[in-house]
């Protein structure tokens, strides 16, 4: 893939289109899904329309007692244990709903973190990597047979527009030199990016296609290791917490463009793109402002996603894909 296939599809969707509008009309029943962080923010919008549309649901989660509550009356969605932050238990719960699922449809990678505080997992990987990334990147790995087996499967990966703020940093993806929380932030958006463009690579000859996307400005739990004064100072949000920031969308709104990429026709034949506003999104030119949008180069390079794939695999020991 390469910039230029970056063109917007003339969607009928927008900046400003819900979960409700995007899905509105189909019907999913007979759909097999996954959705990481579907208890919460954007993934729970994610889960609850999908499932009002008729589909299966597994929602992974971290805390599932937790899950199952937030998830009370949602019809057809089954809760199954899983820590991105923890291989052995992400493996754990590829197994438990391979044993579930028949096949699976859609794939959606919802779940992540941003701006924590320096933390170590795993052999000493950087958190905020191992989380958005690693984790992720595991369970797409561990679950690629039941994606195979599905007719037309599509993996929906949540990237950001923070991926702007740095491209992968080989020489030191942990921070090994010095820890800055919000370039650990935006190279694991960049990774979520470069994961969607290789997977969709490997995975096209079986009929799996992938897409990366940034589901725009929400406040959601993501905003959970930031303080309060950290939110007034960007302008996000005023003294009391309540939302202020220009452009920001509702829960609903921020997970529409998953939902479109997961169900769009304009989308059939297509993948390793990244999307925006339930759009493709244009190529960014370099130095333009994040909040413009756009995706850089970086983030949608084939042979940086290729290599990131193997690095992926070095250091997960997840199970190849040969596409």
């Amino acid at each position: 893939m390469n910039r230029t296939e970056q063109r917007p599809l003339n969607s009928p969707f927008s900046a400003a289109s819900s979960a409700h509008d995007v899905l509105a009309g189909l019907d999913l029943s007979g759909t097999h899904a996954v959705v990481t962080g579907g208890s919460s923010g954007l993934g729970l919008e994610t889960v609850r329309a999908l499932a009002a549309a008729g589909a299966r649901v597994v929602v992974p989660a971290r805390r599932p007692e937790v899950a199952r509550g937030a998830l009370a009356g949602v019809a057809g969605c089954e809760v199954v244990p899983m820590d991105l932050a923890d291989l052995g238990s992400v493996r754990a719960a590829a197994a438990r709903i391979a044993g579930t699922l028949p096949r699976i449809d859609l794939l959606m990678a919802v779940a992540g973190v941003m701006a924590t505080p320096e933390r170590r997992v795993g052999p000493g990987w950087e958190y905020q990597l191992a989380v958005n990334h690693f984790g992720h990147f595991t369970l797409v790995c561990e679950l690629y047979p039941l994606l195979a087996a599905a007719t037309g499967a599509r993996v929906v990966v949540s990237s950001s527009a923070g991926h702007a703020l740095t491209g992968f940093r080989w020489q030191d993806p942990h921070f090994g030199t010095g820890y800055d929380k919000w370039l650990a932030y935006g190279q694991s958006k960049t990774a979520n990016s470069l994961f969607a463009v290789h997977l969709d690579a490997l995975g096209r000859g079986d009929g799996i296609r992938a897409f990366a996307l940034h589901p725009g400005k929400i406040i959601t739990g993501l905003q959970r290791e930031m303080t309060l004064q950290e939110q007034v100072d960007r302008g996000w949000v005023d003294e009391r917490g309540a939302v202020i920031g220009a452009g920001f969308k509702t829960a609903a709104q921020g997970a529409a463009t998953g939902l479109w990429a997961a169900t769009s026709p304009l989308l059939t034949g297509l993948g390793g793109l990244y999307l925006e506003d339930c759009e493709v999104a244009v190529a960014a030119a370099p130095g333009t402002p994040m909040d413009d949008g756009g995706v850089r180069a970086h983030a949608v390079d084939p042979q940086a996603a290729e290599r990131l794939w193997e690095l992926s695999l070095a250091a997960t020991g997840a199970r190849p894909i040969t596409g």
